[in-house]
């Protein structure tokens, strides 16, 4: 007679290899397609973050550096290149903040908020074809999920 509880312990490790690998493949292809949908406007898929993170009602008093690596779970070094390009052609500003002259506060610029205009319907219609086929609910279950997921993973 075969031992179950082995076999189930070596079925969950595959699936557990499985689940893994796959978000591992979702990022890489989010990074890839995404890039590739905003080819047009030559934005990455970072840039896009950051441009979206500044773009929400709640940030519009702008974000430190340390707030947005916190936001978007990235470190602050992989921030400051990404910053820099936008900076460089006019998309944010670092400003010094009104509250804490020691710290700097990034905003977009009133040509950061067009480019966001403009990316606004491209990433509506990258996001309609990568969720093609998932309902409303599917959509809410899968974030109840990863947001699980990210919870644990923070607690490792």
């Amino acid at each position: 007679m075969k031992d179950l509880s082995a076999e189930k312990s070596a079925a969950a490790a595959e699936i557990n290899n499985r689940l893994f690998f796959r978000f591992f493949q979702a990022a890489n292809t989010l990074h890839t397609k995404g890039t590739q949908a905003l080819e047009e406007v030559g934005v990455t898929t970072q840039q896009w973050s950051v441009l979206g993170a500044l773009s929400r009602p709640q940030a519009a008093g702008g974000m430190t550096v340390g707030e947005l690596s916190t936001f978007l779970l990235v470190s602050r070094q992989n921030l400051t290149g990404i910053l820099g390009r936008l900076e460089r052609d006019g998309y944010i500003r670092r400003a010094t903040a009104e509250e804490d002259r020691r710290s700097r506060r990034i905003r977009l610029t009133p040509e950061g908020e067009k480019l966001w205009a403009t990316l606004d319907p491209l990433i509506r219609a990258f996001y309609d074809k990568a969720l093609k086929g998932l309902s409303f609910d599917d959509r809410l279950t899968l974030i109840h999920y990863i947001n699980l997921l990210q919870r644990n993973m923070s607690q490792i």
